[in-house]
């Protein structure tokens, strides 16, 4: 049986999107998102919780649209492969595995969910639970 790199995660951002240009003019958007998990503890009855925090890397016009519309705060759904990179720093090696996204969809509402609007646009943004198609 073959491998499969395939991720998906829910959660909200933890802080607004960073979007840059690559030298082709590609756009790249980086998010963290947090995911949490809360329990109750068994010998305590104390109530729980932890939060992971995910890299999240996404390209093109979806990296765009992650750039307009989202903002802290906002829950995304993302959907992708885990890619491990390796950089150096202070003479060490460090590694990092983040998410590539293949599709990021918006969900709940936002602290920015506007769009600019244009002539003859009214100026509809996409709704609470809207997939948002690229």
């Amino acid at each position: 049986m073959g491998s499969v790199n395939f991720v998906c995660i829910v959660g909200h951002l933890g802080a607004d999107p960073e979007v840059k240009h690559m030298q082709n003019n590609r756009a790249v958007c980086n998010l963290s998102v947090a995911t949490s998990e809360q329990w109750k503890d068994k010998q305590s009855g104390e109530k729980k919780e932890k939060t992971e925090w995910h890299r999240v890397t996404i390209f093109g016009d979806q990296a765009e649209s992650c750039g307009k519309y989202l903002a802290k705060g906002r829950l995304v759904a993302v959907q992708g492969k885990l890619q491990t990179r390796s950089y150096d720093k202070d003479g060490q090696k460090h590694y990092a595995t983040d998410i590539v996204a293949d599709r990021i969809t918006f969900l709940g509402g936002g602290e920015r969910g506007h769009r600019d609007t244009g002539p003859g646009d009214t100026g509809s943004q996409p709704g609470p639970d809207d997939d948002i198609a690229f």
